[in-house]
């Protein structure tokens, strides 16, 4: 009876499935990764500590099986505090934080990537030589983010327009998408 108990707990530990990961590396890891192999792209995430969108951000797109496997095979995936004091260089120019005294304040770089109208939780893309591609501002769901992400890593941001790109993807793009992730 043990033995057949222990089996049953065995498979069902097997056949449960945890939430897809990401593994999220910090500014400076990213920023001294040798990518000149790869030629990944750099997904960054600006979150606050405060920002509630940010958490259900990570709790429930980040987690979504397609979008973590689009972000681990084609990006380099950083999580950067928007309002953290780190120093660092970033395509050749050295970066600073600023020490919070009382109200924390955006980083330079947050800053200088998102522009005047920085809120979070904003991304940005990069390509693999660290330059700005695009600014990707707001909370978006699974489904309306494998859609963005996949729209840059497969390159089809230099064949479409965003729009049409989305009014095409479920039919003609996500077969292939799902083809190249040996997603059935």
């Amino acid at each position: 009876m043990k033995k057949i108990l222990l089996f049953a707990i065995a498979a069902c530990l097997l056949g449960c499935s945890s939430p897809a990961q990401v593994s999220w590396k910090d500014i400076n890891t990213a920023a001294t990764t040798d990518n000149s192999k790869t030629k990944k792209l750099y997904f960054m995430d600006f979150y606050t500590s405060w920002c509630g969108w940010c958490k259900r951000m990570d709790r429930e797109t980040f987690t979504d099986p397609t979008v973590a496997k689009i972000l681990s095979t084609y990006y380099i995936p950083v999580k950067f505090d928007a309002e953290g004091d780190q120093v660092f260089s970033w395509n050749g120019k050295e970066w600073r934080g600023t020490p919070s005294q009382g109200r924390k304040q955006p980083h330079s770089f947050a800053y200088a990537t998102l522009g005047k109208s920085m809120g979070f939780p904003s991304f940005a893309i990069f390509r693999p030589n660290q330059e700005l591609m695009t600014v990707v501002p707001g909370y978006n769901s699974a489904a309306d983010f494998t859609v963005i992400l996949w729209y840059f890593a497969s390159g089809d941001c230099d064949r479409y327009p965003f729009e049409t790109y989305k009014s095409i993807f479920d039919k003609e793009i996500r077969p292939q998408m799902n083809k190249a992730l040996n997603i059935k």
